[in-house]
């Protein structure tokens, strides 16, 4: 991944950390973004260490108009933008839906769904041969009980994803989507906190596999991986 620009949301901790980790590792130039300031440091100490480097934007992604201006800082210093991982995601509130109010909903569908409508919108114009994967969860098939603002928007990811896959299928950008599965993060212990972490694998051993979907060699579009099963398919399930 020489010379390659990477975009990764949430790079703050979990499986954002370690994917930003792994892509500078080989030889990704990484733009982390995450909320935490203090986050995006500890990850460019252990970026530098290793002998890669990074560019940190502490950004809230609910600041849409932010990530027009990283598209245009983007366009600016690079022209271009090889690699898209978003990542960022919020769990919400795990109650029935007759119960909870309307702000933790919209807060929901502004980080998991329209966070990265916005990514893809400022984005666009700078992938051209280029990679962008976005991670969701086997709940938005699932449709969980006391799960529904998540499971919601991670269905409308999916949908979003698979729109721009239908869309650029003609051009050299590939769109696919990354299922992790139960992985030992903050976010899954604050959801399942009867769950014995150390029955999960961690964000690093599932970070590692969303590597070779951002190498100039991948050619797949319009698809999931599933991790929990090492399994590639389409977004669509056969007849």
């Amino acid at each position: 991944l020489e010379s390659r620009i990477a975009v990764v949301t949430g790079a703050s901790r979990g499986i954002g950390k370690y994917a930003a980790l792994a892509l500078a590792r080989e030889g990704a130039h990484v733009i982390a973004l995450a909320r935490t300031q203090g986050g995006l440091e500890e990850l460019d100490d252990e970026i530098r260490k290793d002998g890669g480097s990074a560019t940190l934007v502490p950004l809230n992604l609910t600041d849409f108009d932010g990530i027009a201006r990283l598209g245009a800082a983007l366009h600016q210093r690079h022209g271009k933008l090889d690699i898209l991982v978003g990542n960022a995601g919020i769990a919400g509130p795990s109650s029935p839906l007759g119960h909870i109010e309307l702000k933790p909903w919209n807060d929901v569908m502004a980080i998991n769904v329209t966070a990265n409508f916005q990514l893809i919108r400022c984005m666009d114009p700078l992938l051209r041969v280029s990679d962008a994967v976005f991670v969701t969860s086997g709940t938005a098939s699932k449709a969980s009980a006391y799960q529904g603002p998540y499971a919601a928007s991670k269905a409308a990811l999916d949908t979003l994803a698979r729109s721009w896959a239908n869309e650029t299928a003609s051009t050299k950008l590939r769109v696919n989507l990354f299922s992790p599965g139960p992985i030992r993060t903050r976010m899954r212990a604050s959801v399942f906190p009867g769950e014995d972490p150390m029955t999960l694998d961690t964000p690093e051993q599932a970070a590692e596999f969303i590597v070779p979907m951002c190498a100039p060699d991948w050619t797949e579009t319009g698809k999931l991986y599933d991790y929990k099963t090492r399994t590639l398919m389409s977004f669509h399930p056969p007849a």
